[in-house]
């Protein structure tokens, strides 16, 4: 059987004309009218870079949770929060975390460290020339950092580390990346520097750019110690009277539904003892333009919390890999870029605000939920809300 191609229109393949021939060839191919595809306000001019083979837009709804009362350090204030999704309830339940928190004077966040990783691998004859090949790294460190830092005007080279495996040496290149997300801006300096390495480093046999030590759109042990992305801190102390009040839940019962989680969590072998994290990373990630691949490493996340001696409950979310961007990628996009604005993220200098209303936003989602499971209106929620069937 011959294969057919995918139309294209060779002159200017970014048009609606060639968005059309496309939707007209699947029609003809199928039978399928694709009238919802091509209804799209996005310039398809606008979208080297974004995708190939345009064709139309896929409609996400989307709704709007908030206000949210955040107590960050590059996040202050109320915040109206975009979120993209076909879940029912979703949206009313991030709402209802916020409105509890809100009430409880906000969430407090903060940003401990800042990493983007591309992880080359170094073979060696044997393990004695990997381990000196180590020692060299270190010592040239200043000259590496140069070259790699040449290919970028906002990436900085701030640490090599090293993994010793065989005659192999395996290294994560961690970098600060400004406003972009930077998986490819660290592709770019790293080749540069083992390109460098490679020219005043005799013996060493092959390296490869990549090693899968990064675990670029996968979770990872590594990357939950060590940090890819941003890591960023949410926390709140919430009163029973309002867990009793807003969430028909209580302190004491919530700190004992967390004890059975982290017990549950444990015996499965999950990288989240908490609820349902990746369900408002994806929707921001979606509203925002964000590469929804890195939730799978974005999503992993260690709650903590304690019943005080006076009823009131400490609730935090760490994001161990939380990647986002204010600038690149599919943030510049139409409707992309509205949802940032919508928060004062869009642009330069807006990375690290970003970063805390989304993990501000996800310590909302947790505490929502865990209330409705232990309150026993979960499933009353989404025979409510969650039940859309054509």
């Amino acid at each position: 059987m011959s294969r057919t191609p995918v139309p294209r229109d060779r002159a200017n393949d970014y048009t609606r004309d060639a968005a059309k021939l496309r939707r007209d060839f699947l029609t003809q191919r199928t039978g399928v009218a694709l009238e919802h595809l091509g209804t799209y306000s996005q310039d398809p001019a606008a979208l080297p870079g974004n995708i190939e083979h345009f064709t139309g837009v896929a409609q996400v709804p989307l709704g709007i949770a908030g206000p949210l009362l955040v107590d960050g350090e590059h996040a202050q204030g109320e915040f109206y929060v975009p979120m993209a999704t076909a879940e029912g309830t979703l949206v009313a339940s991030y709402n209802r975390g916020m409105k509890l928190l809100h009430e409880a004077g906000g969430v407090t966040t903060t940003i401990v460290e800042d990493h983007m990783q591309r992880a080359p691998s170094f073979i060696f004859p044997s393990a004695r020339e990997a381990r000196r090949f180590g020692e060299w790294l270190v010592e040239r460190f200043d000259d590496i950092a140069a070259a790699a830092e040449a290919t970028t005007s906002t990436g900085r080279l701030r640490e090599i580390e090293q993994y010793s495996a065989s005659r192999i040496l395996y290294t994560r290149f961690n970098y600060t990346t400004g406003d972009a997300a930077g998986q490819n801006l660290t592709g770019k300096a790293t080749q540069a520097a083992c390109q460098w390495i490679v020219a005043n480093y005799p013996g060493i046999e092959q390296y490869f750019l990549e090693s899968n030590f990064a675990t670029d759109k996968k979770t990872s042990q590594v990357n939950m110690l060590h940090t890819r992305g941003k890591r960023v801190i949410a926390e709140a102390t919430i009163p029973d009277a309002l867990l009793r009040s807003v969430m028909n839940s209580s302190s004491e019962l919530m700190f004992r539904a967390r004890q059975v989680s982290n017990l549950g969590g444990f015996m499965s072998g999950v990288n989240n003892n908490g609820a349902h994290s990746a369900n408002g990373i994806t929707a921001m990630f979606i509203a925002t333009g964000q590469d929804v691949a890195n939730v799978a490493e974005s999503s992993a996340a260690f709650v903590f919390a304690e019943l005080r001696d006076n009823g009131d409950y400490y609730y935090s979310i760490t994001i161990p890999s939380l990647i986002v961007a204010t600038y690149g990628g599919g943030t510049g996009l139409g409707t992309q870029r509205e949802c940032l604005e919508l928060m004062g993220c869009y642009g330069d200098g807006q990375v690290r605000k970003l970063t805390e209303i989304v993990a501000a936003t996800v310590l909302c989602g947790e505490l929502s939920l865990g209330s409705a499971i232990v309150a026993e209106e979960w499933v009353k929620a989404h025979d409510a809300y969650g039940r859309n069937r054509p």
